[in-house]
């Protein structure tokens, strides 16, 4: 094939994958997700982490399982190719690495107060606040992607922009975070179950 056809095609592709929302559609999607989000109490599910570094031919890969329990409890529970795990609860965060366990209080951190609830509104999909973010809201197939630009000078410091995508209920199937320098995580979500009863020893330190 003609390298300019191969080029044309990919182009042609690539607009048809990412399509800008009209304000009547992005309106739409986000009381969609909000209601949606309003009714969460609980979410599991398993996920698969891509991270993306610049200087490595291919992505570092980690799986596992996700919980989290309203208001603030959220469990990143990594099991391949190593266990580790991270809890947000009350302000700390509890990191229990194979059996060596550290605690940092978030607390009195701004920074680490907001990347908390970055993480538990990115789960329940509902970080529709323009005074924080500046939202940009695209069709993506039969899904949609949502980009959130942080507006606080200090957060883009660690977080250039986040981006989001729903299923047509509303429901958070991905979340891609891009740093300054442009590596990225990439977190796919799989068996993601709402509300079923969720005990607080999952949340335990």
């Amino acid at each position: 094939m003609p390298k300019f056809i191969f080029l044309l095609l990919f182009i042609t592709t690539t607009l048809a994958a990412q399509t800008k929302m009209s304000t009547i559609e992005a309106n739409a999607l986000k009381e969609k997700v909000k209601t949606y989000a309003s009714t969460i109490n609980t979410i599991s599910s398993d996920f698969t982490q891509y991270k993306h570094l610049d200087f490595l031919a291919n992505d570092i890969v980690t799986s596992g399982k996700m919980a989290f329990k309203t208001p603030n409890m959220v469990k990143w529970e990594y099991s391949k190719p190593f266990k580790y795990s991270v809890v947000f609860k009350n302000q700390s965060l509890y990191i229990n690495d194979n059996g060596n366990k550290n605690t940092i209080d978030i607390g009195s951190s701004e920074q680490f107060k907001q990347l908390n609830k970055l993480i538990i509104n990115s789960v329940k999909g509902d970080m529709f606040d323009t005074n924080e973010f500046s939202i940009n809201y695209y069709k993506k197939g039969k899904n949609s992607e949502v980009h959130f630009n942080p507006r606080d000078e200090k957060f883009k410091t660690f977080i250039k922009v986040f981006h989001i995508t729903f299923n047509t209920k509303g429901d958070v199937i991905e979340v891609k975070m891009i740093e300054p320098s442009d590596d990225y995580t990439t977190i796919i979500f799989n068996n993601r179950t709402i509300n079923t009863p969720l005990a607080d020893e999952i949340f335990a330190n």
